[in-house]
């Protein structure tokens, strides 16, 4: 990573993706923003930078503020940005002299001159210039003739970076550092240098090195006792730290940082030094003398010792394998070599660690067993026959007992970091049953895929529709559906279950054999009050169509009649009567605009699907009372979850209101 604290020594970033804030902690909201600048860049063959300031903007504005106080100090920051995978970050001296640009001044001579970018990222509220007076409705006016676009962090995102950042700061004042430390995705630190203090420490057998923090305004966390790890010329050691005014000590009254290095004798009067916050031992308090403060030393030490044999040293990019749960990723296969040889390579490149990749094969009579044969990462499940989708993948997953199971079709591509935002989830709401990542097209990468996009949603007629495809019309990512969000059904083409639940709903219907089938399955999780999300930190590219064209004839008749076997087995009956006869106009209509376009078997295909469905209406509803059972004993909701039921037409909206996107719904 490039760093730059001088303007004028800036070169010509190719492509720049540039954001700009104070984004102090670099915390999980703002690690959420930073990936989706480094996916931008990627997509354009850019340069992702970042664009910071120093001193912190509201020192400058308040000088005389002693309430200020900052959970990252720059230089922690800029390490941050660098583990994090940002190609550069410019620390631009915040002074009078930047204040007093004009709004224009900045633009054209700040943002266009030094960086000339292709994309901004900034929040609705951004403002900038003398006053600031410039808000993001100015950028926008620079954006034809700055040749750049400006890509707006939407006001829910804004507002969770605040809250996190505002829970961040409690949580430290409180000495919650577990809380703290998951807040921002990797462990809170003070860097500074170690200074002479007035030896106490060695009298009472507990040399310690006294830290003092470069910054006044330096968030300093709750006085007490804490486990630590200090970071020392590259060496990593356990401690134990105290920050307070050392009670027990009479004609003391300032705050120190003491930390206690097990088994190091060194003299580091003078090194800089990083202490890196695992877990609250207690709150300070005054003992009767040194002896007592002596005896509780030791007993400090020992707990702190206890904690860190059980606490990995923690990282924001790779997580250790202890602790997390297994993962299995379950790649169903019919006759599909050559997409297993584009993409297989990518889910073994996984950066999760505690992962098992499965090819359940229905019965290929290609060379795909030959072909993963060379792959000792991937475990290879023979279904002996082709049994479909639904079927298929319920043979492979009763073999499976891993607590999470993703399905992932075969012609999906993922990223490195794909998994973990999925578990993350997962593990922080037992009331999550299934997530899924965000699916983009793999031969268009900035624009959503078909098959599930950002969210899979549905109409009060159950008819299917995305968070950035609607019919056919697919949006270009442009980070407008970037918060976590409750969704009502998750994309087939790749999507976490529990395990348990899947087992006790007895997972997909084989009668479907492929289409909607997930559909089904959202449903019925969402009748037991269970929720869906779509996790779009987790990003996949699918190429759609893979295993069958969205136009063949087939595709067409299984989504049709597995839509209306939805409805059976999952609306009530008493909306029944009067849906199915409109849903009979409806994909009328759509058989129609079909024969319009010349395609006459895809017309053909609803007829079909609409006397299949008749003809098994019986056995559907049979299926529905068998669900019914099942929902009522894993239920944790006397009412159904229908977060993410569209109450209006999307027919209507899309067709006659011309409402072609997510967010104009």
């Amino acid at each position: 990573m490039e760093v730059y604290n001088n303007l004028s020594e800036l070169p010509i970033f190719p492509n720049a993706v540039i954001t700009i804030g104070s984004f102090d902690g670099i915390h999980k909201g703002h690690q959420k923003l930073f990936e989706r600048i480094r996916q931008l860049a990627d997509d354009s063959e850019g340069t992702s930078v970042v664009i910071t300031f120093h001193p912190h903007p509201r020192i400058v504005l308040r000088p005389n503020d002693s309430k200020i106080r900052l959970i990252t100090a720059i230089d922690e920051k800029v390490a941050l940005l660098e583990k994090i995978g940002i190609d550069v970050v410019v620390v631009v001296p915040f002074n009078q002299d930047f204040l007093k640009q004009t709004p224009d001044e900045y633009i054209q001579q700040f943002l266009l001159k030094r960086f000339q970018p292709k994309y901004i990222v900034i929040g609705y509220d951004h403002k900038f210039g003398k006053n600031r007076a410039g808000d993001i409705n100015y950028l926008k006016r620079y954006q034809q003739a700055g040749n750049f676009e400006v890509i707006e962090i939407q006001k829910q995102e804004v507002e969770n970076i605040t809250v996190s950042s505002s829970k961040i700061r409690k949580a430290l004042d409180a000495g919650e550092m577990d809380v703290a430390n998951q807040l921002l995705g990797h462990p809170f630190t003070i860097s500074g240098t170690v200074v002479k203090g007035e030896g106490i420490g060695n009298t009472l057998g507990f040399p310690t090195a006294n830290v003092e923090t470069p910054s006044t305004h330096k968030l300093i966390p709750r006085e007490g006792i804490y486990a630590i790890r200090v970071h020392h010329k590259e060496q990593i050691h356990d401690g134990v730290l105290y920050i307070g005014k050392r009670p027990t000590i009479e004609g003391v009254d300032n705050r120190t940082i003491e930390a206690h290095i097990f088994d190091f004798g060194k003299d580091i009067y003078g090194d800089p030094i990083k202490l890196e916050f695992v877990s609250f031992i207690r709150g300070d308090a005054k003992f009767e003398g040194l002896e007592a403060l002596q005896k509780q030393m030791v007993r400090d030490a020992q707990a702190a010792r206890n904690i860190l044999k059980k606490k990995p040293t923690e990282s924001l990019v790779e997580p250790q394998a202890v602790n997390l749960p297994e993962v299995a990723v379950v790649i169903l296969n019919y006759n599909g070599r050559d997409l297993l040889e584009k993409f297989i390579p990518s889910v073994i490149a996984s950066a999760y660690p505690n992962i098992r990749i499965i090819v359940a094969d229905n019965g290929s009579t290609d060379d795909s067993l030959e072909y993963l044969a060379r792959f000792s990462e991937v475990e290879i499940l023979e279904l002996k026959e082709n049994h479909g989708f639904a079927k298929g993948y319920n043979l492979a997953l009763s073999q499976i007992d891993s607590p999470y199971q993703v399905l992932l079709n075969s012609d999906v591509k993922v990223s490195p970091g794909w998994l973990q935002p999925l578990v993350t989830a997962m593990e922080e709401d037992l009331n999550l049953g299934v997530c899924q990542p965000k699916v983009r097209a793999f031969h268009e990468p900035s624009f959503f895929e078909y098959a599930g996009a950002a969210g899979g949603m549905i109409d009060v007629w159950g008819y299917p529709f995305c968070r950035g495809r609607i019919f056919d019309t697919l949006e270009e990512d442009k980070g407008q559906y970037e918060t976590d969000q409750e969704i009502f059904w998750a994309s087939g083409a790749a999507f976490m279950i529990r395990r348990s639940l899947y087992e006790q709903l007895e997972g997909l219907d084989a009668d479907y054999f492929a289409h909607h089938e997930e559909i089904d399955l959202c449903w019925r999780i969402k009748r037991a009050g269970y929720k869906i999300k779509a996790i779009p930190s987790s990003v996949v590219y699918h190429v759609g169509g893979g295993t069958l064209d969205y136009g063949n004839e087939r595709k067409v008749f299984l989504n049709f009649r597995n839509s209306l076997y939805n409805l059976i087995k999952n609306e009530s009956p008493s909306k029944l009567l009067w849906l199915i006869p409109w849903r009979l106009v409806l994909d009328g209509i759509a058989g129609i605009m079909f024969i319009l376009k010349g395609q006459f078997k895809s017309c053909l295909a609803i007829i079909q699907a609409h006397f299949a469905m008749y003809k098994n209406y019986s056995k559907m509803k049979r299926k529905r009372r068998h669900y019914d059972d099942l929902i009522q004993k894993v239920s944790i909701s006397p009412s159904p979850n229908l977060t993410g039921m569209y109450s209006k037409s999307i027919i209507w909206q899309y067709y006659i209101r011309r409402k072609k996107t997510y967010n104009k719904l």
